[in-house]
Formats: C-alpha cells, structure tokens, sequence
C-alpha cells in the first residue's frame, strides 16, 4: 500500500509540474509578457508619432516604458525602497481618463469618487502595490526622472495592469498613460 501511494504522490506532482510549465499554476493560461510587450512597442511608436507632447527630452527606457520630460527636476532619483509622493493623472491611449488623485481632474472627468480621498499618492519604489508600492510601470518611470519633474510615463501593460480584467474604467492589456508631478522622496 505504500509504494502504490508514494507512486500515486509521485505521479500527482509530475502532472502539476507538467501543467505548471503551460499554466498559470491556478489552471490557467500563462501570461505572455514577451509576446504583450511587444505588440505594446508598436502600439505605443504609432502612438508617440501623433500625440503632441511638448517636451525637454524623452527617455525610451530598455523595458518599454516611456518617460517624457515636460520639466526637469533638480532633486534625487529614487532608488529601491525610497517613497515616492507625486500627484498623477492617467489615461488611456485614447485620452480617457481613468483615475487621478487630484479631485478636480476626477470631477472633470466624471470619475469622482465621494468616498476616496484625494491626497497625494505616496509608493515605495520597487515593491508591489500589495507592500506599499505602485505598478511596476511607476517604479521604472520615476527611477528615470528627478525630484520635482512633471512627466508623461507611458507603461506597456505588461507592467500595469497586464490581462486583468477587474481593473475600473481599464481594458485588459491596456497600455497606461501617466501624467506625473514629481513631489519629492524619502
């Protein structure tokens, strides 16, 4: 009886890790972040050519995201582990706004939410939003940029929101938009 159910174990595993290798470990699809990053590039080159942005520079970082600077800052960058406060607005590629910690920008955009409060966004670089931090995307935008910068951070949505699709007002997949002011770290 033993051996049939150490056998039994055995075989139960080999099949989980079999499966794991094309599911997402909870019975589902893996998310192809390669294959969603790139459809992203060209998503977001088509858009960089006709969206107007008045800009000192722009910085198309190696992951994808894009940092436009409107306003160079003349503080720290920061680093792993630094809090970051910033107000933002952010979009959807089609100028939809879908959040924003400023009241009136969410008022103006019939996104206003009575019980939220709208104070100054605070997140720790590097960590995920679970511990305190942002979406991945935020955390490589503003490592990119100084203190007191006012930016566009333009995230593939691999590293926003990715597939979910219970985000609010945000499509699965969808590239993210962010207009930032950068208010300082600790």
């Amino acid at each position: 009886m033993r051996f049939y159910r150490s056998i039994y174990i055995f075989l139960v595993a080999a099949l989980a890790v079999s499966c794991d290798n094309q599911m997402g470990g909870f019975g589902g699809p893996v998310y192809d972040r390669e294959g969603n990053l790139a459809i992203d590039r060209e998503i977001i080159a088509e858009y960089l050519e006709t969206a107007p942005f008045d800009s000192l520079y722009r910085i198309h970082d190696p992951s994808g995201v894009v940092i436009i600077v409107e306003e160079e800052g003349e503080g720290s960058r920061p680093t792993s582990g630094n809090v970051v406060y910033t107000n933002y607005t952010g979009y959807l590629l089609d100028g939809t706004v879908f959040d924003s910690n400023l009241e009136d920008v969410a008022r103006e955009n019939n996104i206003y939410d009575e019980d939220r409060n709208y104070d100054i966004f605070s997140f720790f670089i590097d960590l995920p939003a679970s511990q305190g931090g942002a979406i991945q995307g935020f955390s490589m935008g503003f490592k990119r940029l100084r203190s007191g910068a006012k930016a566009t951070i333009i995230i593939p949505s691999p590293y926003g929101y990715q597939d979910n699709e219970n985000v609010i007002r945000v499509p699965a997949n969808s590239v993210l938009v962010f207009d930032v002011e950068f208010l300082g770290l600790d």
